[in-house]
C-alpha cells in the first residue's frame, strides 16, 4: 500500500488516503483506490469513497489525474493542478494549487475553482512562477482533455477497467 498526501501552499494538510500501486507506463505511475476506502481532508472526519478510481502520477507535469469508476459522482475524470508530484517510497505528495480540470459524465469539460486560485494567490502569496505554471498546465490540460488526447482518452479508462475487473466488478 501507498499513501497519497495533498497539502495546500504552506504545508497545511489537504486530502490524504491510501492507494495501491498498479504499474508504470509511458505516462507515469498508476495507483488504484477501492470503493469503501476512507479519505480525509485535513483534520476533518473521514469520508467513505463510494467508487473505485485510478490515479495517474505523471512522469512529467503539474497535475495528478483520477479516473473515477461508475457512481453518482459527476466527474469521470478529475485532474488536480498541483506542484509536480513526487513519489518517495510509499508516499506520494503534491501541493494542490486549487485549479481542477474535470470531464463530467455528460462530456462537459470544466475548469473549476478559478476563484479559489485567484484568492489563494493573494492569501498564500504564491510565487509568480507557480502561478504561471499552474495556469499554463490548466490551459494545456483543458485542450488535451477536450481533444481526447492520451492518457485522457482510452489509456486511463483501460487502467480503470483492469482495476475494476481485478475486483470482479
Amino acid at each position: 500500500m501507498a499513501e497519497f498526501r495533498f497539502t495546500k501552499w504552506g504545508g497545511r494538510l489537504h486530502w490524504h488516503y491510501p492507494l495501491e500501486p498498479l504499474g508504470v507506463d509511458e505516462w507515469g505511475t498508476w495507483f488504484g483506490t477501492r470503493a469503501g476506502v476512507a479519505m480525509q481532508r485535513g483534520d476533518e472526519p473521514p469520508v467513505v469513497q463510494p467508487h473505485d478510481f485510478v490515479t495517474l502520477v505523471p512522469a512529467d507535469g503539474w497535475y495528478v489525474a483520477s479516473f473515477n469508476g461508475e457512481s453518482d459522482h459527476g466527474a469521470e475524470l478529475y485532474i488536480d493542478i498541483s506542484t509536480p508530484p513526487t513519489i518517495s517510497g510509499a508516499l506520494i505528495e503534491a501541493v494542490d494549487l486549487d485549479l481542477d480540470v474535470i470531464r463530467a459524465r455528460d462530456g462537459r469539460i470544466i475548469l473549476d475553482d478559478e476563484d479559489e486560485f485567484a484568492e489563494h494567490q493573494v492569501l498564500y502569496a504564491y510565487p509568480a512562477h507557480v502561478i504561471a505554471a499552474a495556469q499554463t498546465e490548466a490551459d494545456r490540460l483543458m485542450a488535451e482533455v477536450t481533444a481526447g488526447a492520451e492518457p485522457f482518452g482510452e489509456v486511463g479508462r483501460a487502467w480503470l477497467a483492469r482495476y475494476a475487473s481485478a475486483a470482479g466488478r
